[in-house]
């Protein structure tokens, strides 16, 4: 009998494309240090390559070890992950060289709160993951929805039974010395903003 994770987790990191359900939205990846595989998710997305692809990790600490934590980077992470916050920080040596478009200084990392998607990246290691459509286009909320617009592009779908309709995950830039919205989306501004301020 086969075990899909392990299925998804293989595929990945030989560089295939993959769906897994997030916390958030059906996400696109695979692993993030092969560019070929990178320029697969922006092909099978047509995504411009100025809009640079996020990374989800299984841990804090595999977090750190591919973007550099300031205090109020630590401080918001610690008090949203597992969720819906994606922090854009410096990169550190580990993934200064990955092809993930955008700015080649600075990586956006999340740790999902889904037990599927951290499976999967507990075994990987950090991914290249984004929202799981064609670029400008809604995310669909059924596995089956995905397939119709992905079709054999992806090697491993991993599906819910039930539809994922969580909102996007909320974006905050660390890296200019001052907190920056990218977008706001299922965590609150408000709450990030308090979460920083509290002593």
């Amino acid at each position: 009998m086969t075990d899909p994770i392990r299925d998804a987790a293989d595929a990945a990191v030989g560089g295939e494309l993959i769906v897994v359900p997030t916390d958030t939205v059906y996400g696109i990846g695979t692993r993030p240090d092969d560019p070929a595989a990178t320029a697969r998710v922006f092909e099978a997305k047509s995504r411009p390559p100025d809009l640079e692809l996020p990374v989800l990790v299984p841990s804090l600490t595999a977090a750190k070890q591919i973007a550099s934590f300031d205090e109020p980077a630590l401080r918001l992470a610690t008090r949203f992950w597992a969720g819906a916050l994606t922090l854009v920080l410096p990169r550190t040596e580990l993934s200064r060289g990955w092809d993930l478009g955008g700015n080649a200084e600075t990586i956006g990392v999340r740790m999902p709160h889904h037990p599927l998607a951290l499976a999967v990246l507990t075994l990987t290691g950090p991914l290249a993951v984004t929202s799981a459509n064609r670029s400008g286009e809604s995310t669909p909320a059924t596995c089956d929805g995905v397939r119709a617009v992905f079709g054999d592009r992806v090697a491993v779908y991993l599906c819910e039974s039930s539809p994922v309709e969580g909102r996007a995950s909320t974006v905050v830039d660390l890296t200019g010395g001052k907190l920056r919205f990218l977008r706001v989306g299922a965590l609150a501004e408000s709450a990030v903003v308090h979460a920083l301020s509290e002593a």
